[in-house]
């Protein structure tokens, strides 16, 4: 039986809701499609980066094709990240900087800067151009996650700051601008400066995502930054134990009263897999990051593991995605990076522009 545009477009939306595509493409991402007798072309547009990914996704999409009587399957992907509006009464995009991304949680020790590290090294990975802030004023961690502790920023007109550059991200904190050991002993009026300073006087280079690595907690710098720099949306980062998803609920309501839509919730140490038997355990509980997610109706966006080699690689300056992107820890940092982004780009509430249907028989 010939083939027909309207069965292998069926066949495309049937696959864009099965895994790895779940949540992240849609019939509105099918650019164009094209048959010429059993011969397909497809062409797929979205509005995240997606550059490697996307080869896993066209050895699925060639396969169903193929499944389904297609003879050859020609697919080619592209993307463009969008500048969304940014939410709430915090004005307008900032130069140089498309998306501003918050990193949060509601308590300390769930691993929330090794995520943010590692969250902004992947969509670096997948293609995009990345920045990484480090809010946090008292406890800086970025430098020495980046391996970069020992660099301090340029300033070319001496009026502003150069970002420093570490393993392709662009990226600034107060702990280059001070020794490691100097304590900042600031109140919450000071360190708010501060942050403000470091956002305001870097000169970011044409950055599709800043990622924003906030201290824990809801205070002086978080409020800051939601009702002083124009944020596009938060991640929030939980572990599964009651305590920790307690304080990630507030870091929730907390966005809701500054009106910056959640993106979704990261499940950290999630699982720990024992290295030498490969006996799973879950030690902090199961499943908590997504029954908080489901509750209160934002994206799950995935459950990481609990690491050891993510910890030394974090510590040692060269994070997991960027010391092998191919080890399977840093392909769940990558899957929960684009699907975070895929969410930016497609959900109606930021805004995002999906390029027309073009649908033809040749």
């Amino acid at each position: 039986m010939a083939l027909a545009v309207e069965s292998i477009e069926q066949a495309l939306v049937e696959a864009f809701v099965v895994p790895p595509f779940e949540g992240r493409l849609s019939k509105d991402n099918i650019q164009t499609l094209t048959l010429d007798g059993d011969n397909v072309h497809v062409a797929i547009h979205t509005g995240f980066p997606c550059k490697q990914i996307a080869k896993q996704w066209q050895t699925n999409i060639e396969q169903t094709l193929h499944s389904i009587g297609a003879a050859k399957v020609a697919v080619e992907f592209s993307w463009k990240v969008a500048t969304h509006a940014p939410q709430g009464k915090s004005g307008e995009p900032r130069e140089g900087i498309k998306n501003i991304i918050a990193v949060a949680s509601g308590k300390g020790g769930v691993g929330k800067s090794t995520t943010a590290v590692n969250l902004a090294l992947a969509l670096h990975h997948e293609g995009a151009r990345v920045g990484i802030l480090d809010a946090d004023i008292y406890g800086p961690s970025q430098p020495i996650m980046l391996g970069a502790a020992k660099q301090r920023p340029e300033s070319k007109d001496q009026k502003s700051i150069e970002p420093v550059v570490a393993h392709g991200i662009q990226s600034m904190s107060i702990g280059y601008l001070v020794e490691p050991e100097q304590a900042m002993v600031w109140r919450g009026p000071m360190a708010s400066g501060a942050l403000q300073q470091l956002i305001n006087d870097t000169r970011w280079d044409n950055l599709d995502y800043l990622i924003v690595d906030l201290p824990p907690g809801t205070g002086d710098i978080q409020l800051t930054l939601s009702q002083n720099v124009p944020l596009t949306a938060a991640v929030v980062v939980t572990t599964p134990q009651d305590i920790a998803l307690a304080d990630a609920l507030k870091g929730i309501h907390m966005f809701e009263k500054v009106k910056v839509p959640v993106l979704g919730v990261v499940e950290n140490m999630a699982v720990h897999i024992c290295k030498n038997c490969g006996h799973e355990e879950h030690i902090f509980g199961r499943g908590g990051g997504e029954r908080l997610a489901a509750q209160h109706q934002v994206r799950f966006l995935g459950a990481l593991p609990l690491s050891l080699s993510i910890r030394e690689l974090a510590d040692s300056g060269t994070p997991t995605v960027a010391a092998d992107p191919e080890s399977p820890e840093a392909i769940l940092y990558r899957e929960v990076a684009v699907t975070a982004a895929a969410s930016l780009a497609s959900e109606p509430r930021f805004a995002a522009k999906i390029p027309t249907i073009t649908i033809t028989n040749d």
